[in-house]
């Protein structure tokens, strides 16, 4: 699910050449990036590794967006954003791991994520059974 490759594949779902830099480590900094759909050039999401316990929870927090590759944590436009988390909850159920996801978004992005979520959840599905 993390491994760079691997991470590529599944959030594809959400956007065609999604990546990441950074670390997973708890407190480090990430970020979450892809060509933007609507002009082609870099954005995303400034992120940091609020708690990582591998095998058992990772919980993301957003502080900022990024715009044609600048990060911005303090306009109005980042601020409807942030502070945000999305958290990942793995629980063993019948000898297979079952992955929940908890994620703060925006109001007019919930019907787009509700979209999205179930083809990644799918993708990482399908990943993990390789």
């Amino acid at each position: 699910m993390l491994d760079d490759a691997t991470y590529r594949q599944w959030t594809a779902a959400f956007n065609p050449g999604s990546y990441y830099k950074g670390s997973w480590e708890e407190g480090s900094k990430i970020v979450f990036l892809g060509p933007d759909p609507r002009t082609g050039k870099e954005g995303g999401m400034v992120s940091r590794i609020a708690e990582n316990r591998p095998y058992d929870f990772i919980s993301i927090q957003h502080v900022g967006i990024i715009q044609d590759g600048v990060e911005d944590t303090s306009s109005d436009e980042a601020k409807k954003w942030t502070p945000a988390f999305e958290n990942y909850t793995f629980n063993e159920k019948n000898g297979m791991t079952e992955v929940a996801v908890d994620m703060d978004s925006a109001e007019s992005m919930a019907d787009e994520f509700s979209r999205m979520w179930p083809e990644a959840l799918k993708r990482l599905k399908e990943l993990a059974e390789k």
